[in-house]
């Protein structure tokens, strides 16, 4: 089945290819708009002081475990849409980055940031990894990706 001409892979494929690349577009501009420090966007969240600080105190292992999450998910749109196998490879690291991130982040979190969407999100961004990484697997098993 690794001959899957481009008439044969699945329009659900493109689908969630697509919903996937959109919904970590959103997750890179958020990681970039924090990282550069941008008080406008941060505004929407709280008080973007209080933010910054909290962000400045991670240690490098969690700053460097968001920016696999992240960033790992983006790479792994981007080998989705190019029907790479290695897409599922991509959401792994990006799912152990985020696991890691979340669980110092919540764990960290000053009372003024504390809201219930705050720890909610954490578990639908891993849960939308994790659903990106199995349908990944399953589309490189299917011979979709090459």
């Amino acid at each position: 089945m690794e001959n899957v001409t481009a008439a044969r892979i699945p329009a659900s494929y493109w689908v969630v290819t697509v919903l996937g690349a959109l919904w970590n577009s959103f997750g890179a501009y958020d990681y970039t708009m924090t990282r550069m420090r941008n008080v406008e966007y941060l505004r929407a969240a709280g008080d973007p002081q209080v933010i910054l600080g909290w962000i400045d105190s991670f240690p490098l292992w969690a700053q460097a475990a968001w920016g696999l999450g992240v960033w790992g998910s983006v790479a792994g749109s981007v080998l989705m849409i190019l029907r790479s196998r290695h897409a599922a490879t991509a959401f792994i690291v990006s799912l152990v980055g985020a696991v890691v991130s979340f669980g110092y982040q919540l764990s960290h979190t000053p009372p003024e940031l504390s809201s219930t969407a705050g720890k909610v999100l954490p578990v639908v961004i891993c849960a939308i990894v994790l659903f990106l990484w199995r349908y990944s697997r399953k589309s490189a098993e299917q011979g979709i990706q090459r």
